[in-house]
């Protein structure tokens, strides 16, 4: 019997499944055309302009505006769908903090829904017990890059005359009944930090159907100008929330292999998903067949039962220690971070304290992901993520008789 790498033995793997961020000689080539131009901002380049035609075409959407980050990008679109201070905005509990924290500052209020068990995706029926007259947008979250359903908070959305604002930053390339999510509902927003599927380090994007919703954009992220109107000419609130051409030149680059890299992806998921389904105690989760997800993580279930009640955190280390790169998943709902339990910020209405979303706590406890990164081997690599399961299930007593350091 092998000894764990955490343990001291050889581990699965002596280097991650894939480098990230993955780029090649088109970054190269797009970033030195850039800095040779000498103009280097948007307003004076190219870049920009040419990836929010195509990025709009990849996403069949009517606009596309590039902005400084992904969190920019929702509270731009909050601001440009009409949301106004005091309105309540529906977010789901189990998500990145930002989805909640830019609806505080559009000086609106986050009301927590739970999630769905099949897919960690907020809830619709949940979403439709939390509707009041206060109510004024839903904010679905693509989590993992797997679509919430899109048809029944549409229908929600339309009887309520509610707006509904897509957060997509994990899901770019995803879609639900083969329609791109971010371009379903009023607006949607689209992140491209380090970790997300296409990156340029940072920055993001508002994507919308709606024109009158992109001329607020546009006049948001660039200090609420119009275009056609003088420099020093303002017309709304604003600020420089604009990406940088260096930014985008990389973003084109990424954009034009992002259909290579969708394929790589799902076809390894399918792959491991075959694979991780046969192990007892390790339930992979598998969309239904409206749902094409873009794989930024790839979700699981961990039943530490089956594995002598060796916790989810114990398993994690020592997945990692093999070589296998896994993250652990939120650390519990958003409802019970710091900032909500003690209200630290303006609003004081909802007593977060009494917010309690069963399917949400269990993701917590049970969820983990495999990030993009690992789907982007060939079929010996995705194979090694098995053998390292294998692996640490066959010497389990080895992590439960003392503490993993």
């Amino acid at each position: 019997m092998s000894v764990l790498a955490i343990k001291g033995g050889k581990p699965v793997r002596e280097k991650p499944i894939s480098p990230w961020p993955l780029f090649d000689d088109t970054e190269k080539k797009y970033l030195l055309d850039v800095l040779e131009s000498r103009k280097w901002g948007k307003i004076s380049g190219k870049m920009n302009e040419e990836f929010e035609k195509r990025f709009s075409e990849f996403q069949n959407a009517k606009h596309t505006i590039t902005v400084c980050n992904g969190t920019v990008a929702l509270r731009i679109a909050l601001f440009a769908a009409g949301i106004s201070p005091g309105d309540e905005v529906i977010v789901p509990s189990y998500t990145f903090v930002a989805s909640a924290t830019s609806v505080i500052e559009a000086n609106a209020i986050p009301v927590f829904a739970d999630i769905e068990e099949d897919s960690f995706n907020i809830s619709p029926d949940c979403i439709e017990k939390l509707i009041t007259e206060k109510t004024k947008a839903i904010m679905p979250v693509h989590f993992g890059g797997a679509s919430a359903d899109m048809d029944r908070i549409m229908i929600i959305a339309n009887k309520y005359n509610l707006k509904v604002i897509e957060d997509a930053a994990q899901a770019q390339g995803s879609k639900w009944n083969n329609n791109y999510v971010g371009s379903i509902g009023n607006v949607g927003t689209f992140s491209f930090q380090l970790s997300k599927n296409m990156t340029a380090g940072e920055g993001g994007a508002v994507v919308t159907n709606d024109d009158l919703i992109a001329e607020r954009v546009r006049s948001f992220h660039n200090c609420g100008r119009k275009t056609g109107y003088p420099w020093y000419f303002h017309f709304d609130m604003g600020g420089n929330f604009r990406l940088t051409e260096f930014q985008a030149a990389i973003l084109l680059a990424q954009l034009e292999r992002e259909e290579s890299n969708l394929t790589t992806r799902s076809r390894n998921a399918k792959y491991l998903t075959k694979l991780l389904s046969e192990i007892d105690g390790i339930e992979p989760i598998v969309y239904s067949d409206k749902i094409k997800s873009s794989y930024y993580l790839f979700v699981v279930k961990y039943n530490s039962e089956v594995f002598n009640n060796l916790p989810k955190e114990k398993f994690v280390k020592a997945l990692n220690a093999e070589g296998i790169t896994t993250l652990e998943g939120y650390p519990f709902p958003l409802y019970r971070q710091p900032l909500f339990k003690e209200k630290n910020f303006w609003a004081k209405e909802i007593d977060y304290n009494k917010v309690y979303h069963p399917i949400s706590e269990k993701a917590c406890q049970t969820g983990f992901w495999f990030p993009n990164l690992v789907l982007h081997g060939n079929k010996e690599d995705t194979e090694s993520i098995v053998e390292a399961i294998h692996k640490i299930k066959n010497n389990v007593s080895e992590l439960l008789r003392d503490d993993v350091k």
